[in-house]
């Protein structure tokens, strides 16, 4: 059944969101960058191929209404919506013609034939590089773990892909140059991003670099509080909406510190707030919803993050390492003779 019409004043009123969106999205797959894009005969700058799935899922909390059922439809099953005619999706979704011409305009496609090329494409990659077609199926209580480490494998194989595709590298350097630079540098996360966080905090601190992990909300504003000019501040949130991280970020931001928002959602609150955004991709399994199958894109693009400012910072850290590694070489477990 086809839905009503939203042309209009709904259409209208969700198109600058989008648009934000896009131009967030935009930056991790620019020409600078390599990302391979192209433009239409309309004008579109098309997204690369490969990032076609991911950037339907990021931009799926801008979505309302018919828009939103049909990028549900089109990530519940890829593979039959590369197969599928215009009519057929539009049935599948619950909508128009109309509304899938509209939804392949909003992820950036001249028309329908574009999408599914794209789609088609990024699945037959999928299935070339051996990743478990039913990565979305449910894991059942009996599954063998046979079964259920492949399916975690593909889904973490997927996510990571996906991040390598959204991730603005040009973000990544500026986020590198401004740590690598920083008198101070706090992390700011609650829960499992506070894990990732103290995991960066560990890296970070090895080569030298002047940095805290905070969990605690007073003693994380109190530091955020003497942020100055220079320093570094690093929020990470999955969802970009965890309202203590927001407001550690924002009272170091009102200090004058570089504010980094590591995130799946690049118009979160957060990310708003941000001078740098760098995005993740996640893929849900059963057992592990998006927040939690969130940590392993996270330390990716935090290691490379890492290793980056190491990069910059190289006598330095090279030196760190030396004496970190001996001062702690007598606590080692002796070798047998």
């Amino acid at each position: 059944m086809a839905e009503p019409e939203m042309d209009g004043t709904a259409w209208t009123a969700v198109t600058p969101s989008l648009v934000r969106a896009h131009a967030a999205l935009n930056r991790s797959n620019g020409s600078d960058h390599g990302g391979g894009r192209t433009t239409g005969s309309n004008g579109v700058d098309h997204p690369p191929i490969d990032g076609v799935l991911a950037r339907v899922r990021t931009l799926l909390p801008d979505f309302t209404g018919a828009l939103q059922r049909v990028a549900e439809q089109v990530l519940a099953d890829p593979a039959a919506a590369s197969r599928a005619t215009i009519v057929e999706l539009a049935e599948r979704s619950g909508t128009s013609p109309a509304t899938i011409t509209r939804f392949c305009r909003a992820v950036g496609f001249d028309g329908y034939a574009d999408l599914r090329l794209g789609i088609a494409a990024e699945t037959g990659r999928a299935r070339s590089a051996g990743w478990t077609v039913d990565i979305g199926r449910e894991i059942q209580p009996n599954d063998p773990l046979e079964r259920v480490l492949g399916q975690i494998m593909a889904a973490d194989t997927r996510a990571m892909h996906d991040t390598a595709t959204l991730l603005d590298l040009g973000e990544v350097e500026r986020a590198a140059v401004a740590i690598a630079a920083a008198p101070r540098v706090n992390i700011f996360g609650a829960s499992g991003s506070a894990l990732v966080g103290e995991e960066m905090q560990f890296s970070l601190h090895r080569i030298g670099i002047p940095v805290w992990a905070w969990t605690d909300v007073h003693n994380g504003l109190a530091s955020a509080a003497l942020s100055r000019p220079g320093d570094v501040a690093l929020g990470i949130s999955h969802s970009g909406e965890t309202g203590e991280t927001i407001e550690l970020l924002a009272e170091a931001n009102s200090r004058g510190a570089t504010t980094i928002a590591l995130t799946s959602f690049p118009r979160s609150p957060l990310a708003e707030l941000a001078d740098i955004v760098l995005l993740t991709a996640t893929q849900a399994t059963t057992f592990r919803p998006d927040a939690l199958s969130a940590r392993h894109p996270q330390l990716v693009v935090l290691d490379l993050l890492y290793v980056a400012v190491a990069q910059r910072t190289h006598e330095r850290s090279h030196a760190a390492f030396q004496r970190t590694a001996q001062a702690v070489h007598g606590h080692k477990a002796a070798k047998d003779s």
